[in-house]
């Protein structure tokens, strides 16, 4: 079988990239081209990787190369989704004396991953948010691109992150071909507006009745196009108050140059709804191979909270999937509200390939997949979180 021509491309020769005129390969050229020549620190504070753009077959795809960086976004940091980030959702657990017992194994498990080099990884297909979106790849595709990374990285884990069961069966039933492990990494929830036998006529009138409030309580829809640089400080805060400070730190944190950078070249496709001059919540959503998800969302936390914000973005979200046809992935959390709306859990998955590494440093992956899918996946399930 020939050898497949892949090449990566750097800072310096990222403008020899001949980007593919496809829909995938034109949004690449518009968040890689920026991305990879001002590297990804420029865009995101808690982000500190090498950037690479890898290309094959006409498809064009983002890897990040990290060594240790543990206080970097989960986006990029095994360490921080399975230790750092991991210790603050303990707070959603109920029993105390689990959330203790829980605490303790993972300030042990992370001397083991820190000992292990865990974060001294390649990730495939990484564009820095909380779910990676995927084109279609054929299994040639992938045991080429194995075999690439292998050779190019042999001191590196190889991730595939964002990977789930309904969206991914057959690249994951590739990958643990090549022998990735799977290590599921949180419980997300999916929704395909279009299919109507999936939900319920009560979840449709919920999500009607939520789509309602914004002509209700007065709110202005703005679409991409009627965003300038002058809304960029306040999209900015509304995205921090609720995924920085009322969540996690560790959450990607964009900046003024991303947010400007999503109006311009559209990596991100932005609605907000205004009122009296001022908008109050913000969605930033990006579609491909049939999939909707949104890595940006915000609204004035300091409203009333009968306002409905949130349900309206949720609802807005759902119309816009159904309008393009499109499976709308909600992430995780708010687990009962999205249920409620017709949303099913799918476990999300990170598949990781270690088998050319050490011993002591395969040794994290091999526990950290009994502990998670043994343990913390059941424990998500039963709490429903």
């Amino acid at each position: 079988m020939e050898r497949k021509q892949i090449r990566l491309y750097d800072a310096d020769t990222i403008d020899d990239l001949p980007w593919p005129n496809t829909k995938d390969g034109q949004y690449a050229k518009k968040f890689l081209l920026p991305f990879v020549k001002r590297q990804p620190s420029h865009y995101i504070n808690n982000v500190q990787a090498r950037y690479l753009a890898v290309s094959l077959d006409g498809i064009v795809l983002p890897i990040s190369i990290t060594e240790t960086q543990y206080d970097n976004s989960y986006v990029c940091s095994p360490y921080t989704h399975y230790v750092s980030y991991a210790k603050q959702e303990l707070v959603l657990l109920q029993n105390a004396l689990l959330r203790k017992g829980l605490s303790a194994l993972l300030s042990g498990l992370g001397q083991l991953f820190k000992a292990s080099q865990i974060n001294k990884a390649v990730h495939v297909n990484n564009w820095f948010v909380s779910t990676n979106l995927y084109p279609e790849l054929t299994p040639d595709q992938l045991r080429a691109l194995h075999s690439f990374f292998t050779e190019q990285f042999p001191d590196y884990a190889i991730i595939y992150r964002s990977l789930n069961e309904a969206n991914h069966e057959k690249l994951i039933q590739e990958l643990r071909r090549f022998n990735y492990k799977m290590v599921a990494s949180r419980q997300i929830y999916l929704v395909h507006p279009s299919q109507s036998a999936s939900i319920s006529s009560k979840s449709r009138k919920l999500l009607k009745k939520d789509y309602a409030l914004i002509a209700r309580h007065g709110y202005e829809m703005l679409d991409h196009d009627q965003l300038s640089d002058q809304d960029i400080s306040r999209i900015l805060e509304l995205y921090n108050a609720l995924y920085l400070q009322k969540y996690s730190m560790y959450n990607p944190q964009f900046n003024e140059d991303f947010i400007a950078l999503a109006i311009k070249n559209k990596i991100l496709q932005l609605k907000a709804l205004r009122k009296n001059g001022r908008i109050d919540a913000v969605i930033g959503y990006f579609c491909r191979n049939g999939v909707m998800t949104t890595p940006l969302l915000g609204y004035d936390l300091s409203l009333p909270r009968e306002v409905g914000l949130y349900r309206m973005l949720s609802a807005l979200l759902f119309y816009i999937a159904l309008e393009n046809g499109h499976l709308l992935n909600r992430s995780s959390g708010a687990a009962h509200f999205k249920r409620k709306r017709g949303a099913a859990a799918e476990i999300e998955y990170s598949a990781v390939y270690d088998r050319h590494l050490p011993f002591r440093r395969r040794l994290c992956w091999s526990f950290l997949q009994t502990v998670i899918n043994k343990i913390g996946i059941p424990l998500i399930q039963k709490y429903k979180l």
